[in-house]
């Protein structure tokens, strides 16, 4: 049974930083890519990043230069650093696996979420 346990979210000031951490069990951790995704209210998931089996990320136009996929394999561990945050920002952040390692901006294309954290940008 594959588990993601995002943790990290919270209230925070525009222009502040949240790390969102990602906590993987029940598979073979280092060859999957991890994707990171959002929700707000009455919108779309969105994808914010992601990053793949050979430690290469990509990111979303709207979150490039402030937003920062990470994973630490030892730790079976994904983090989202998020910098210079703006209250469009507010959402609900998802971790997501894939069973293979090449990165996707299709949520469809993922096979394992976790149940997502809230991050909300006040003014």
């Amino acid at each position: 049974q594959v588990q993601l346990v995002e943790s990290g979210g919270g209230l925070v000031q525009a222009g502040g930083s949240l790390r969102l951490s990602c906590a993987v069990s029940g598979r073979t951790f280092s060859r999957s890519a991890m994707g990171w995704f959002r929700r707000a209210p009455g919108r779309e998931r969105e994808f914010v990043g992601c990053i793949n089996s050979g430690l290469s990320t990509y990111h979303a136009d709207s979150v490039k230069g402030r937003f920062t996929v990470s994973r630490d394999n030892g730790k079976n561990m994904v983090y989202l650093q998020m910098n210079n945050l703006a209250t469009e920002d507010t959402a609900t952040y998802y971790c997501a696996a894939r069973t293979v390692g090449d990165c996707w901006t299709n949520p469809g294309q993922y096979d394992y979420w976790g149940q997502g954290t809230q991050v909300t940008v006040s003014p």
